[in-house]
């Protein structure tokens, strides 16, 4: 069976392994990415058994969509929430483009993934996307968003950033229904500091 390697997935698949980073208060330094954010007012750490809850379900998602075993490297960096179904969540993972290949085209090919099981798994849903690029202090980051809108004129929005710094994958998810909060987390991504 083909095996899936992924940078990320707003289904929340990303492996949770523990916090990798010193946190004050709502201010998170990560030392492998030399990175720095605040996390908003009001958003509450994922616990650890909700978090495998849902990766779990994204995975089954995606291998009930293409018949084919996720295999996941990545590691978590936070979990926040604010809500039910507003997530701010960041991992990392390794990615060496002499063995996994080209870093865009497997972000791009990552992102089709995401869409495709969207599609298969929530009948009567459409979906607006985009692919850019977005400067965050200075560095380009692979941008991949959708606008999900259900049956019942609800919107979902995931935006999902990716960058390579040598050989490892950072990625940071937005997932929300809530423009306020999905404005808030935004904000504190983009006013995040790389020490270089």
């Amino acid at each position: 069976m083909k095996k899936i390697f992924f940078i990320f997935l707003c289904f929340n698949l990303i492996s949770y392994h523990g916090f990798s980073q010193s946190k004050t208060e709502n201010k998170i330094y990560n030392k492998d990415f030399n990175w720095t954010i605040i996390i908003p007012e009001g958003f509450e750490t994922v616990e650890e058994k909700e978090w495998i809850a849902m990766q779990n379900k994204g995975a089954n998602a995606i291998e009930d969509t293409f018949g084919e075993e996720i295999i996941n490297h990545s590691k978590t960096i936070f979990v926040f929430k604010s809500g039910t179904v507003n997530y701010f969540e960041s991992s990392f993972q390794p990615f060496d483009v002499a063995v996994d290949g080209d870093y865009i085209e497997t972000c791009k090919a990552v992102n089709d993934i995401l869409y495709e099981t969207f599609m298969a798994q929530m009948p009567g849903i459409t979906i607006e996307r985009s692919n850019t690029i977005e400067k965050i202090d200075n560095l380009d980051f692979q941008v991949y968003k959708m606008k999900v809108i259900f049956p019942n004129k609800m919107e979902m929005y995931c935006m999902m950033f990716n960058r390579l710094f040598g050989k490892k994958e950072l990625a940071v998810n937005i997932m929300y229904i809530d423009q306020s909060k999905g404005e808030k987390m935004l904000a504190s991504w983009r006013a995040s500091k790389f020490t270089k």
